[in-house]
């Protein structure tokens, strides 16, 4: 089984990537993209992440939680709380599959160098919100492999475009 590590976020024109522990939008279209992306597959974030989830697991998806507090616990078959990356790293080394790395800020950072690929939701517009994608990740080590423009509609009051970048070779 394919092994490869995928980080997946939407942001806005400024960078923005979330208000308190919630979505600053709501995009239904590219929620369905990130379901049909995510389903089947292995998702990493911190706790303040999946707290702001309602601490509770995405159908058809196992989440690994990874947070420094050592007495956090979920009760879920489809939650697996860690304390370190390379515990992370060990996890989905014996797993296999599709690890995609949600975030926030610091679990981007820190899975930085091991991502291959990216798939980013560039929302066309501003919002209020106080989380942002971390400037000191290096885009520069990926390349844009392809996008997808989403035009606004009924349901989605903004335009937005996913792309997919994949890691430059060496």
């Amino acid at each position: 089984m394919t092994k490869k590590i995928v980080a997946i976020w939407a942001q806005d024109e400024n960078g923005l990537i979330g208000k308190g522990d919630r979505l600053p939008w709501y995009l239904p279209a590219d929620w369905a993209h990130f379901k049909e992306t995510t389903t089947g597959h292995t998702m990493v974030m911190g706790r303040i992440t999946f707290d702001g989830m309602g601490k509770r697991a995405l159908p058809n998806r196992h989440t690994l939680v990874l947070t420094t507090d050592k007495s956090y616990q979920v009760e879920s078959d489809r939650v697996t709380v860690l304390h370190g990356v390379e515990e992370v790293l060990d996890w989905h080394h014996q797993q296999g599959g599709t690890l995609f790395v949600l975030g926030g800020g610091q679990i981007f950072t820190a899975f930085a160098p091991y991502i291959e690929e990216l798939i980013v939701t560039d929302i066309q517009g501003q919002f209020e919100g106080d989380s942002f994608f971390p400037e000191t990740f290096p885009m520069e080590e990926f390349q844009l492999q392809s996008e997808q423009f989403r035009p606004k509609d009924e349901a989605n009051p903004v335009d937005f475009i996913i792309k997919n970048y994949k890691r430059r070779e060496k």
